[in-house]
């Protein structure tokens, strides 16, 4: 009988590879309030690294673009600049004209932005990307209707069939 060659497996071979990828850490968010503030949640204010009493910002837009996108915000200490006040559980920023101008209808819709943090000209500056919030669409229900029959259908049941 001639020798059969058999391929022998390790406890390694059976387990499973599972590749440790970094969880993907979603960017800090906040929103316009309807009275034209951009409202930091403490939480975001804690994961930007932003001092909330002593930072002063400069606010500027896209150049050339009619409908505001993106906000930036760059900490300086100029005397002219925007400080963020306290108010509520978060902290606001506000910028009710600029928002207006810039055509965001605050008052009419909800808006958010999520937070990053991107270089300029040698210092740390914060982009919010502003996009309207989006509205969860109700599933219908398809289960048993309940409560009482309307009464068209109420009344062709109650009638005798002749």
């Amino acid at each position: 009988m001639k020798a059969k060659s058999i391929r022998f497996f390790s406890p390694q071979e059976n387990e499973q590879k599972v590749d440790k990828k970094a969880k993907a850490k979603s960017l800090p968010k906040g929103y316009i309030s309807a009275a034209g503030k951009i409202v930091f949640p403490s939480l975001t204010i804690e994961e930007l690294g932003i001092e909330p009493d002593t930072t002063r910002f400069l606010v500027g837009t896209d150049d050339g673009k009619r409908k505001i996108k993106n906000l930036y915000l760059v900490p300086t200490n100029q005397d002219g600049a925007f400080s963020i006040t306290r108010s509520g559980r978060g902290y606001s920023l506000p910028l009710d004209l600029i928002l207006s101008k810039g055509g965001i209808d605050y008052g009419s819709q909800k808006y958010v932005f999520t937070a990053s943090i991107f270089q300029h000209e040698g210092s740390v500056g914060y982009a919010l990307e502003i996009s309207p919030e989006q509205a969860s669409e109700k599933v219908p229900y398809t289960g048993k209707p309940r409560g009482r029959r309307p009464k068209d259908s109420q009344q062709t049941d109650d009638q005798p069939v002749e």
